[in-house]
């Protein structure tokens, strides 16, 4: 019974033992940690940032953010290390480029693209059946002349 009693009050301490505790050099320090790991997304939960992600990468994400404040680096220092590492997809307001522009037109051209062939498809199908019914006449007049032509 002591065992047990014993193993329940050791239990909680070994929950707080894994969290993470960061000490800063001053309040200016701490509150951009907490503004950057707020801002920087998780490459790995996609639309989680670094503060509410339990992913591994997150975790080396904040402590990389927390050792760069330390160093004496600036919030716009740290996030352009990130998207060096990482890629833009860090940050949740990616920059525009040539990529992200492709990014956004392909679809809008691939529907475009769809749309002409719908229509070249459909001009021609007219066409083709136009001329079929002015062969499709053309035969029928003949096999009534025929049929005419034998009952006489």
């Amino acid at each position: 019974m002591k065992k047990w009693f014993a193993l329940l009050l050791i239990l909680p301490t070994l929950s707080i033992a894994s969290q993470q505790i960061q000490q800063f050099d001053n309040t200016q320090q701490e509150s951009d940690y907490r503004a950057l790991i707020q801002e920087l997304r998780c490459p790995q939960c996609q639309n989680n940032n670094i503060a509410d992600s339990n992913a591994t990468i997150a975790t080396d994400m904040r402590n990389k953010t927390l050792e760069l404040l330390k160093q004496g680096k600036s919030k716009d220092e740290v996030v352009n290390y990130m998207v060096e590492r990482y890629g833009n997809f860090v940050t949740y307001d990616p920059p525009i480029t040539p990529a992200t522009i492709m990014l956004w037109l392909m679809p809008i051209l691939l529907i475009l693209i769809g749309f002409g062939i719908m229509l070249k498809r459909k001009k021609s199908n007219v066409q083709a059946v136009g001329s079929d019914k002015f062969f499709a006449k053309n035969l029928d007049q003949e096999r009534l002349k025929q049929i005419l032509n034998d009952k006489e």
